[in-house]
């Protein structure tokens, strides 16, 4: 019966995984439509007042759409960094190729890739560094262990 239940699990995980970078390229894409609606809204505005020859400062005018086109540019990095983190990824800091998370250098560029710390690696290294008071070494121990143990299940 393990042999099932792990199918089951892997299983699982795989179709998380799908749905979960699914979601992910379509907000990608309804965020790439508002930045195009919002590119749209600004030569217009623009070009009412390039018509109207009013004297008015662009960059006041616009700043409220370009804040929005910032925002939303973000989401879309954040969401293409997350797909590579799904996919064991991870994007060369040269050339911006997808490559796997363990390579030394890039396969399309050559750049030696700098080894990148996760979240929890950095948790654990500063609670390492930490001072921690004689009452609170217990509570310090058994989130070092949680702490090592989500770094497992990640890698």
């Amino acid at each position: 019966m393990g042999f099932f239940n792990d199918l089951g699990k892997k299983t699982t995980e795989t179709t998380s995984k799908i749905a979960r970078e699914a979601k992910l390229k379509m907000k990608i894409t309804e965020n790439k439509g508002k930045i195009k609606d919002l590119y749209g809204e600004i030569g217009r505005k623009i070009y009412e007042n390039h018509v109207r020859e009013e004297d008015i400062d662009i960059k006041e005018f616009i700043a409220d759409d370009c804040s929005k086109i910032d925002t939303l540019s973000k989401e879309i990095e954040d969401s293409r960094k997350e797909i590579l983190v799904l996919n064991n990824k991870k994007m060369c800091k040269k050339c911006f190729a997808e490559i796997e998370r363990d390579s030394m250098f890039c396969p399309k560029c050559g750049e030696r890739q700098t080894e990148e710390k996760t979240v929890l690696e950095k948790a654990e290294e500063k609670l390492e560094e930490a001072n921690i008071s004689p009452e609170n070494e217990k509570e310090a121990e058994i989130v070092k262990e949680e702490l090592e143990e989500k770094n497992k299940k990640e890698q």
